[in-house]
């Protein structure tokens, strides 16, 4: 069995202090040193971890109320924001696909205006040449310029279908007629644009007239295709057709990406990559699968950075402080994992980019130290020569508003370094306690990636199983308290009473849901009145599986450089066994299907049962912990009449038994350090000492911010639901010896981690 790791000594707060000194002297035309994406790393013995910080280095906006002239467009839109159609002129959305001319302009192409065939008829079909005025470390003037523009038009009659502007010589396209999303120049000037509505390849030439016939995608259109027959069944979603595009270096090949999963498809998660052939006008055959974090995901952009390397957005349809997916990964079309699809590899989280330099401080959320982009509709990702990465939004206009509630998004471009930097990992392990519950609704996606951006290095599932055997992650069976199924009227009749581990307890239980039916459900907060502003993000989140949270987990790098760890517990293993829904063979097989079966591999499995855990032990290599609680005993003991208890586990005795079978220990925080009988702490107890004599790792529980988790003399006030001095608390049981630390606050905890680090370090000097 692995042990679970020790750490060295480099904390994050080193570590961030390395990257913006680093990031200085980085400007958008002289990094040259950035690896490119795609570049395989370098081998290296350094105890040190080689890590990518992605540090933003200029950014420029344009209005969201900019206009072109134009026809006035808009007289269909949705008003948002305090603004209402019709514009006296043409409105720029944002961009959704971007081409580098590498002489400091870009053509730059919105989609097909305000979101539906029904709204956009005024809104004609552009692409935009864009010189950005950079906003960076020295100044600028952070300003995108359109230069000029070009229509896309149908002038030489090659559609057999009927458009806006038939009766007119130019035929102007409109957002009617094609929802263009993406676009690639081919090596001859012409621009090849992937389309929503049919979807279509369409290929235009430099000035923007239609070459040839829209190329179809066989047996495959959307409801808005202008070929779908009476009675026929779309098999791409509406408006999930080509929202990216990629083309192979030397151009001949196209790949275009089908934003949604089909209909039909058996895993709703899976995205499909075709091959176009250029020369022959038709598709080859050959496609890939991309499998999204989860089901509600979507693909934004595709670009080849070399050879069959490819990056790819995904992202939510959420914004502002509710998104949870605004990501870049990297895909090789010749690497798949066990089940087919295709490996990928976290290249940029837009939520989570260093900004030492302040570009763009003020304009809202997430432009602080930590730059995001947080817009709804991320689309725009485009590799410079330099290897750095440009970003951008599709504004939605008049709709998003992320960075300023009430306020129209402007359409962004940000430059990202991926320069790398040195981080030698954190002394103490970070474990976000069911995610960043105290910031999101607890077991969401929401939560984990929060507790990640908060730099937690590992993240915890609770496991339960629905009654078709699938693993989710929820705190307990009973989900009453956090999720709306109680206001859910067809679900009313599964209410019920059952005895959970010897319990009476009324509710609803995931065991009498399928997947399918648990899936309708959104997650809510569990403490509303301790935690009242995590209430806003009621009924957003799904329930997500344990292979979705592991899929996060390993697809997500920490602060300090290494594969984020996930940190499941098992929830009631007995019961579970009890009616035919055993958790550790479903656990393990999960595990298996996600690479992370082995000694090595960033898992520390934990249950509060003991028997669960020794058959664990038989089946997997993971790091194992045996959690144990103030009072009470394991529920297994009590069914096989083992009167032990968790403080007899506690004793030397117990824990040298316990090194037979499980690596760490999980104890609560009054195991360690109990409490006075006025609340204050009061004097440690040996376990922490025994733990590591018997050759345990000891991560301790559960660290909260507020008053009324806190002892006495860290607390604030007399509001229980106001914030204390987490710190404090912490720093007590740290000094202690506690190895790990799980939290509800990852952002509190981790600074007292790194900054207890550097006392020591500096005492040590």
């Amino acid at each position: 069995m692995s042990r679970i790791p020790t750490r060295r000594v480099l904390p994050r707060l080193i570590a961030a202090a390395v990257a913006a000194a680093t990031a200085v002297a980085l400007l958008p035309a002289t990094a040259a040193s950035a690896r490119p994406v795609g570049a395989a790393p370098a081998a290296s013995n350094s105890p040190f971890v080689q890590t990518h910080v992605p540090t933003l280095v200029a950014r420029a906006t344009l209005s969201a109320d900019h206009l072109e002239p134009g026809p006035a467009s808009g007289a269909l839109a949705s008003p948002g924001n305090g603004r209402t159609g019709p514009w006296d002129g043409q409105v720029i959305p944002g961009f959704s696909a971007m081409i580098d001319n590498g002489d400091g302009t870009f053509w730059a192409q919105p989609d097909n205006g305000f979101g539906s065939k029904g709204n956009s008829a005024d809104f004609l079909l552009r692409n935009y040449l864009v010189r950005p005025a950079w906003q960076t470390a020295d100044g600028g003037a952070g300003e995108i310029q359109i230069e000029r523009f070009i229509s896309y038009n149908d002038r030489n009659g090659v559609l057999d279908f009927p458009i806006v502007n038939d009766g007119t010589a130019d035929r102007l396209l409109t957002g009617a007629d094609f929802d263009i999303e993406s676009v690639v120049r081919a090596k001859d000037g012409t621009f090849w644009v992937g389309e929503e509505f049919g979807p279509f390849l369409l290929h235009f030439d430099a000035d923007g007239t239609l070459l040839e016939k829209p190329y179809a995608l066989d047996g495959a259109k959307s409801p808005q295709n202008p070929y779908l027959q009476p009675g026929e069944t779309p098999r791409v979603r509406a408006s999930r057709g080509f929202e990216a595009l990629a083309a192979s270096k030397n151009g001949r090949y196209l790949y275009p990406v089908v934003e949604g999963s089909y209909a039909g498809d058996a895993d709703l998660r899976r995205r499909e990559i075709l091959e176009f052939d250029t020369r022959a006008g038709q598709y080859t055959g050959r496609t890939w699968s991309y499998q999204t974090d989860q089901e509600p995901n979507v693909i934004g952009d595709a670009f080849t950075v070399r050879g069959d390397v490819l990056i790819l957005i995904e992202r939510d349809d959420f914004e502002g402080e509710q998104a949870v997916t605004k990501r870049v990964y990297e895909v090789d079309l010749r690497r798949t994992d066990a089940e087919g699809y295709l490996e990928k590899t976290l290249v940029l989280d837009a939520l989570r980019i260093a900004n030492p330099h302040g570009i763009g401080a003020g304009d809202g959320y997430g432009t602080g130290e930590i730059f995001s982009l947080p817009v709804q509709s991320f689309e725009t990702v485009v590799q410079l020569k330099d290897g750095s990465l440009l970003i951008g939004n599709d504004n939605n206009y008049p709709g998003n508003d992320a960075r300023i509630p009430g306020t129209p998004d402007d359409t962004e471009f940000a430059i990202v370094d991926l320069d790398k930097t040195k981080i030698e990992p954190s002394t103490v392990s970070l474990i976000g306690h069911r995610g960043a519950s105290g910031s999101r609704p607890e077991h969401t996606l929401a939560a984990y990636e929060t507790a990640i951006l908060q730099c937690a290095d590992y993240i915890e599932p609770d496991v339960v199983s629905t009654k078709d055997g699938v693993l989710v992650a929820r705190h307990e069976n009973e989900i009453g308290g956090t999720t709306d199924v109680a206001a859910r009227p067809e679900f009313a009749a599964r209410r019920t009473t059952k005895v959970i581990d010897g319990v009476s307890i009324t509710g609803w239980f995931t065991e009498d849901f399928t997947f399918a039916e648990l899936r309708t459900l959104r997650a809510k907060e569990r403490l509303p009145q301790t935690r009242p502003a995590n209430t806003a993000f009621d009924g957003l989140y799904v329930i997500p599986t344990l292979d979705e949270v592991m899929d996060l987990a390993r697809h997500s790098v920490s602060c300090d450089g290494r594969p984020v760890g996930v940190y499941p517990e098992t929830k009631h293993p007995s019961y579970f066994d009890a009616i035919g829904l055993s958790l550790e063979e479903r656990l393990v097989a999960a595990l298996r299907a996600n690479g992370l079966d082995r000694a090595d591999a960033p898992v520390i499995v934990q249950s509060f049962e003991t028997a669960n855990l020794r058959d664990l032990d038989g089946l997997t290599d993971v790091t194992l912990a045996q959690l144990v609680s103030s009072s009470g005993r394991p529920y297994d003991f009590a069914l096989t009449g083992d009167t032990r208890t968790y403080q007899d586990l506690v004793m030397p005795a117990g824990l040298a038994e316990i090194a037979t079978y499980a690596d760490g220990v999980g104890l609560e925080k009054s195991v360690m350090i109990p409490r006075t009988a006025d609340g204050r702490l009061g004097t440690p107890t040996p376990v922490i000492a025994d733990a590591h004599a018997a050759g345990l790792t000891v991560h301790g529980w559960t660290f909260r911010a507020e008053n009324q988790f806190l002892p006495v003399e860290f607390r604030s006030s007399a509001d229980p639901s106001a914030h204390g001095d987490l710190d404090g608390e912490l720093r007590v049981f740290i000094a202690a010896g506690m190895d790990g630390v799980f939290s509800d606050h990852p952002d509190i905890a981790a600074v007292t981690i790194d900054t207890v680090t550097v006392d020591a370090v500096t005492a040590e000097g």
